[in-house]
């Protein structure tokens, strides 16, 4: 199992827009044979994506997906600090 954790904040102003984002991202990567889990976590402007991946190769595959190369590439100019990604592995 591999686990991933995206956090990011959003400029205010982008709330709705980010929100539509993700729905669809979060949508479209549920879909994935090798997709475990992916929720969504919000405080305020902070947004949390909790990834659970089956294998490497799955993970592979959701990064090569349009949906998420779309996402990355518009999202830069609404957040007011680059993306942070953390691969994580459950110690307890």
């Amino acid at each position: 199992m591999i686990s991933i954790t995206a956090i990011f904040k959003g400029k205010p102003e982008h709330n709705d827009q980010i929100q539509k984002m993700l729905h669809h991202l979060i949508t479209e990567t549920r879909k994935e044979e090798a997709c475990v889990r992916y929720d969504l976590h919000t405080a305020e402007n902070v947004f949390i994506i909790w990834e659970e991946w089956k294998d490497q190769p799955g993970l592979d595959i959701h990064n090569s997906q349009p949906y998420l190369a779309d996402f990355i590439s518009q999202i830069r100019d609404l957040v007011s600090d680059p993306i942070q990604v953390y691969k994580t592995t459950q110690i307890l």
